[in-house]
């Protein structure tokens, strides 16, 4: 059942079109992603289909009696004595309920912050971002909406928080969401529609999946142009070619002539990427930083005691690490970024920073901006040249690098939005060389096509690099070392990206359950335990034909996983029915946690098998 059309839909924002004739058709169950760069009108466009927003032109079709929940990137929460007030205030404007109604309701808020992590008896002030999105969340999942609409509803959550909001929303209702998370997405998307250029093109499956059709369909489009382009070229040639041709030339070629004018000078070419160029500077010496048993704390908002962000912990950070610090909000990364860099001094034990480190900061904040200043005179104060390494460049070029145009590059700060500030800080952090480049939240409000290219610009930097970032692909990308917090102040340190911390983590749980059951299943009092033989363990029948079992067992996996993603990704896939796309990406899930297992699983009976 379609619940939401869009049919040559028409929207402007002055003179730049948003939508062009744009059209979209959403049926009941689907989980669309919808992408684009930033500007291009998704948050605008999930305004018109929340009946906020009128188009300009064009008609929009919604199922009767469908109810549609909004959350906006910074959603607002009425003021009230605690959360529970204030949620019910907002899920309550503008209805009238009886007594049954506001019982059933308190009810589903209650139902639904629990499965958000949320507490309802915290009061307003003092709410992190990340606390008040997932309050939010909680408020729209309890008014049960037969479509929810999303807007970046990733932002400010910790990595645990985003995983959480999956598992809900995968058994959620019909949804459209606007996010730059592309774990996310391949997590809980069914189709992903792109924003491009005032059209919306669909696309069957994942992020995955549309990676690779995006990839082929912007080759051909590119072939296309090319073609189009040389006949023009050839056509004008024509034209101009003096008294002989005009006296053969015939009228219909002189009209078509016009029409590939018209349609050259409307044409909207594909907008540029952002061009980012890290200059590294002299290297710095090869220790970067040792911590040796550091451990720091802050006092209590209460004033009663001391809480512990880092207890013990000991590193060594040496020149080009590629260090990604992970945990939930408030669990201390920030404070680990200012002790290693020496901002901060522990309340014990020893931080040894190295030689000649020059240090580039990236504040998730935003504080090194001023917004009384234009966005020319935050990057070049006083000059119109930058130099960057060995090059150098006109400020006006230099911004265009990072999609600030000239009317762009004169305006103040404070009028960009979260995504032009991102773009701006780190224009302002390239344009000086930085031996240690430390980033804190750098993907916050960047569209995905800015994530690619920042990833690949951070892969070849020959600096040193720390990074906080929740965005799970981007540090499977970008890092070769992990420090994560296991809670209560301590931290560890893993070698690969979020991926391998993920599974040393389930490893570590799945040891302590062991230990636990084996200490269950300990030898009775006076009965002496049996020696452990050394070398091979001798594993029982069971475990020994499971064990043999498994590689047929992973190779089927794979072979399944493979042959849906061909079939997902297969232009036709988009007609099939919304419920078979559905399951399909259910299916995929499955395998991909099943095939995690079935490795974890074969890891740990070898292991066994060898006595490690």
């Amino acid at each position: 059942m379609s619940l939401l059309s869009l049919m040559n839909a028409e929207l402007a924002f002055g003179d730049t079109p948003l939508l062009d004739g744009a059209s979209l058709y959403i049926d009941e169950r689907e989980h669309v992603g919808l992408i684009g760069r930033n500007g291009t009108g998704k948050s605008s466009l999930l305004s018109v289909i929340a009946g906020e927003r009128r188009l300009d032109d064009g008609e929009i079709r919604i199922a009767d009696g469908t109810r549609i929940v909004h959350i906006e990137q910074e959603p607002e929460l009425p003021e009230a004595a605690d959360l529970r007030a204030s949620l019910m205030a907002r899920i309550c404007e503008g209805r009238v309920l009886d007594e049954r109604e506001h019982w059933a309701l308190v009810a589903r808020l209650e139902g639904s912050a629990d499965r958000m992590g949320v507490a309802l008896d915290r009061a307003l002030d003092g709410l992190s971002g990340g606390e008040r999105k997932r309050a939010a969340l909680a408020a729209a999942l309890a008014l049960e909406p037969d479509l929810l609409l999303l807007d970046e509803p990733t932002n400010h959550l910790d990595i645990a928080a985003i995983e959480q909001l999956e598992t809900v929303l995968a058994r959620g209702p019909t949804l459209i969401v606007i996010t730059h998370d592309r774990r996310f997405l391949d997590q809980v998307a069914t189709r992903i529609v792109e924003l491009d250029r005032g059209q919306l093109r669909s696309y069957p499956g994942n992020f995955a999946a549309y990676e690779k059709r995006k990839a082929e369909q912007l080759a051909e489009e590119a072939v296309q142009q090319r073609r189009f382009d040389k006949f023009w070229k050839q056509e004008e040639v024509w034209i101009r070619q003096g008294v002989q041709a005009r006296r053969t030339r015939d009228e219909g070629r002189v009209r078509r002539l016009e029409s590939l004018r018209l349609q050259r000078e409307q044409r909207r070419d594909r907008m540029g990427a952002v061009n980012l160029r890290i200059d590294p500077g002299d290297a710095s010496g090869r220790l970067v930083a040792e911590l040796d048993h550091v451990t720091k704390s802050y006092p209590n908002p209460d004033g009663n005691g001391r809480r512990t962000v880092i207890a013990d912990f000991s590193t060594i950070i040496r020149r080009g690490d590629r260090v990604g610090l992970i945990g939930p909000n408030g669990a201390g990364k920030t404070t680990m970024l200012k002790l290693i860099t020496g901002a901060e001094t522990p309340d014990s034990g020893t931080v040894r920073l190295g030689t000649r480190l020059n240090i580039a900061y990236f504040d998730q904040m935003r504080a090194q901006l001023d917004p009384d200043r234009t966005v020319v005179e935050t990057i070049s104060p006083g000059s119109e040249w930058i130099d960057t390494g060995t090059i150098r460049k006109h400020v006006m070029t230099y911004l265009a690098d990072f999609l600030f145009s000239p009317r762009r590059a004169n305006s103040p700060v404070s009028s960009l939005s979260g995504g032009e500030r991102n773009r701006l800080l780190l224009a302002r952090l390239f344009a000086q060389p930085g031996n240690l480049l430390v980033l804190d939240e750098p993907t916050n409000d960047l569209d995905i096509e800015s994530l690619d290219i920042l990833e690949s610009t951070l892969q070849e930097y020959t600096g040193t690099l720390l990074l906080v970032s929740h965005d799970r692909a981007f540090l499977d990308a970008v890092v070769t070392q992990v420090i994560g917090t296991d809670g209560d102040g301590r931290w560890r340190s893993t070698v690969g990206g979020y991926s391998d911390w993920q599974r040393e983590q389930k490893s570590r749980g799945q040891a302590a359950l062991d230990a636990t059951a084996a200490r269950g299943t300990a030898a009775p009092r006076g009965e002496p335990a049996q020696a452990s033989a050394p070398g091979r363990i001798k594993l029982t029948y069971k475990e020994t034909r499971e064990l043999d079992a498994m590689p047929d067992r992973i190779a089927s996996l794979e072979a399944e996983q493979s042959e849906l993603h061909a079939r997902m990704a297969d232009p036709a896939y988009y007609r099939e029915p919304a419920d078979k796309q559905r399951l399909d990406n259910a299916r995929v899930q499955e395998i991909e946690s099943a095939l995690l297992q079935a490795l974890e699983r074969w890891e740990s009976l070898e292991a066994k098998s060898q006595g490690r």
